[in-house]
């Protein structure tokens, strides 16, 4: 990629992370943005830009919104998720639905899925977390 590319997706990154859905603002607000290893979001990964990432336990977290349901959409994430696993980055991926009526059942997925990823891990944020509810 040269580097008018990368300028160009870096640009872009730093504009989605100012413009965040509410999904994407109350998933990083209310769990990723303080969560042990630490998630950037709206990282840029070749010719992609994650909505979040962890590059230590290489778990990539996706929002979908109305438009990832068209065959389009669905084909490009098809592409772009094979291209991730292609190097060893899981997707996980979550609909905005799931944001709003699951809030916390996505957030036990995402730390299980650190976990599974990284053996090492304490639950103390999430443990953290769940004592206040």
């Amino acid at each position: 990629m040269c580097s008018s590319h990368r300028h160009i997706m870096a640009e872009r990154a730093k504009e989605l992370r100012n413009n965040m859905t509410w999904a994407e603002k109350k998933l990083w607000y209310k769990f990723l943005r303080e969560y042990e290893p630490r998630f950037c979001a709206q990282k840029v990964v070749g010719n992609y830009i994650l909505d979040f990432y962890c590059n230590k336990v290489r778990l990539c977290i996706e929002l979908d919104g109305d438009s990832h349901y068209n065959t389009r959409a669905i084909r490009y994430d098809e592409i772009r998720t094979l291209y991730l696993e292609m190097e060893e980055i899981e997707v996980l991926r979550f609909t905005n639905t799931d944001i709003k009526e699951s809030f916390e059942g996505v957030c036990v997925t995402i730390d299980q899925a650190v976990k599974r990823r990284r053996n090492d891990l304490s639950n103390t944020l999430f443990a953290t977390l769940r004592s206040k509810h």
